[in-house]
Order: structure tokens, then sequence, then C-alpha cells
């Protein structure tokens, strides 16, 4: 089942572009992790503070890749972003942890932001966490709401040197991060899609009151997940259509494998969706079906006994001129004739197939 989600800080009655993280705070302090490569060169380094960031991005020369992990410090969101000329619009929509997916393009940069899917095993249940992108040149900033995501494979194809990553500029990276974000998407949907088809064994089994809360539960994640997700597909659409110089047209091939890989995402949640639905339906025909076999059972005994209640009933009234109260076997002869009537019902009911 999903987790009871945070209220998030308010931003009413603040200017547009106030800086003011929505969400909760993850880390105790900000985690920053610099990569900077070329064809034939590679350089990694973790700088304890903004101003040292911004000396190495002065004296670096190729694609760069700022990580930021702990969105709580605006002044180092603030000053990273000032320093590269990012409008304060931007800066807000990287601090309020609430965005849906979408790509905005500036004049010489662009952002995106989407959701991190992640599972957790513990509790079961997927985390959502925030990812914000901004490209500009040869530089990408990453930033996260805490430390942990689904880019190891990408770093470690930059540190061996595999691939295209080293070939190409930061717009292929910025590429490469969100195909690693989509492919986790993959295996969190694969996770809930198992999950469903034991809730379909159990509730097969045994339908109770504990299987419908589950259900209502994988219901809300559904529609959670296809509000997440959904936009994607216009996200990565407007991607595509970028020109340069913000991106090369070279990499405009991998965007589109991209796109198709979003397209069967949402086509999965959308058959989760339905298969989510059709367990609700399916718990209510069987625990109505389950009903149904009740009531059949009840009303077969009642209309078994309607007829013996209908002989004892004459035969327990208290009139003085009854002749067979007086039969020295009347009591044997009523019961015969019960023990027939029993008989000839439970024949009837066979015939009319309603056992």
């Amino acid at each position: 089942m999903a987790k009871k989600r945070h209220k998030q800080k308010s931003k009413l009655g603040l200017a547009p572009g106030s800086l003011v993280f929505t969400g909760l705070q993850k880390m105790a302090q900000v985690d920053i992790s610099v990569i900077h490569y070329s064809e034939d060169h590679f350089e990694e380094s973790n700088p304890k503070s903004i101003s040292e960031v911004i000396t190495l991005i002065k004296s670096f020369k190729g694609v760069t890749w700022i990580n930021i992990d702990g969105l709580h410090d605006e002044n180092s969101i603030e000053e990273i972003c000032t320093y590269l000329g990012i409008h304060k619009l931007s800066m807000e929509d990287i601090l309020s942890v609430g965005q849906r997916p979408k790509l905005e393009e500036y004049q010489d940069y662009v952002q995106a932001v989407l959701k991190i899917l992640t599972l957790d095993s513990t509790e079961e249940t997927i985390e959502y966490e925030q990812l914000s992108f901004i490209l500009k040149g040869k530089i990408l900033v990453t930033f996260q709401e805490k430390t942990g995501d689904v880019f190891d494979s990408v770093r470690n194809r930059i540190r061996e040197g595999k691939g295209n990553v080293r070939k190409k500029g930061a717009d292929y990276l910025l590429y490469a991060l969100l195909d690693s974000v989509v492919d986790q998407y993959f295996i969190v949907l694969d996770s809930f899609s198992e999950k469903l088809e034991d809730l379909e064994t159990d509730l097969l089994n045994n339908p109770d009151k504990t299987i419908l809360n589950k259900l209502h539960g994988l219901r809300r994640e559904t529609l959670l997940l296809r509000r997440t997700i959904n936009p994607l597909r216009e996200m990565i659409g407007r991607f595509e259509k970028l020109e340069e110089p913000l991106i090369s047209s070279s990499i405009k091939v991998f965007i589109r494998d991209l796109y198709d890989h979003t397209i069967k995402v949402i086509e999965n949640i959308e058959v989760l969706r339905d298969m989510t639905s059709g367990l609700l339906d399916l718990y209510m025909n069987t625990t109505s079906n389950k009903m149904n076999e009740i009531m059949k059972v009840l009303t077969i005994m009642t209309s078994i006994f309607i007829p013996l209640t209908f002989i004892a009933g004459v035969y327990g009234m208290n009139f003085t001129n009854m002749p067979e109260l007086e039969y020295k076997y009347g009591y044997f002869v009523i019961l015969g004739i019960m023990v027939l009537v029993l008989i000839g019902m439970l024949i009837f009911l066979r015939r009319k197939k309603w056992l």
C-alpha cells in the first residue's frame, strides 16, 4: 500500500520566483559530486561547497556533470544557478517538489523536471523523488532530494569510457540519465505487477476485507503512478523538438527511442490500472457469489421445511374432533409422510437443477 503523504510546505502569498524548499529535508547536509570528462580524459571529485564547484567549472573545458543531493539548502541552489545565469522561476521549480514532469526551453539552457521511482523493500512501497536537470552548453546540473539514484550505470560508463557518453556532449548525457530513469520505471512497474498477481491468487483463495484494503491501496498507487508518469510523454516529445545549440541533431534518434520506451511505460500503467479495476470487480463478484451460495442453501432448507412445518402445524392444533389423534400408529404415519415429502422435495429440486 502507499505511504501516507506528508503535507508540503505552503507557498501561498509568496511572489513568483520565491526560493522556498517545499519538501521534507532528507539529508543532514548537501552532498555534491562533479564529473568532468572528454573522450580521452576523466576526473571525478566531491567538492565541499558551491564556490569550489564554480572554481572547478572554470578550470574544465570538456563536459561537466554536477550532481547536488539535498534541496533543503536554498542558498546553495541559488548560488550555483545564479552563476550559471538560471532564471528565478527555474530555481523555484527546482525547490518546489510537487512539480509535474515538464521540460522548459530558455534562451541558452534547458530545464527538465521529473520523478525518480524507487522501491522500498522494507515497507513494500514506491518512493517518489523529484529530479531536476539544468542543461547549459557543456554543463549539466542534476538536483536530487537525497543521496542514492539510478545513475550508477551511467557513471560507470563514463569512468570506463564505454559506449557513446564520453564521445558526445552534455545533451547526450541528459538523454542517458533520462533513459536510466525510464528504465527504472519498468523495474518498479514489474514489481507492482507481481504484487497484483499475488493479490489475485489470494483473492481467488480467500476474499476478505484485508485484501479489499490492499486493493484500494494499490488502486490509489496506480492513479498516482499515472499522474506522475503520463506527462512524461509530452516532456520527451518537447525534448526531441529542441534545436541547436540547445541539443545537437545527432542525438535525436536516441531521444526517439526514449520516447518509444516512455510510451511503453504509459501503456504498462494503463494495463495495471485495468488489472486493479478488474481485481476490485472480481472481489465484488466473488463476495456476491459467496453470498448467493449461502442464500441458495438457506432458501433450499426453507423450501424443504415449509411443507414439514405445515404438517406439524396441522396436527399441533388443539381441536377435539381430529380422528388421527386417537389412531394408535398416527405418530409414525405422520413421520413417514414427512419423510416422503422430504424425499419428494429433494427429487423436485434436483430435476429443476436447483441442487
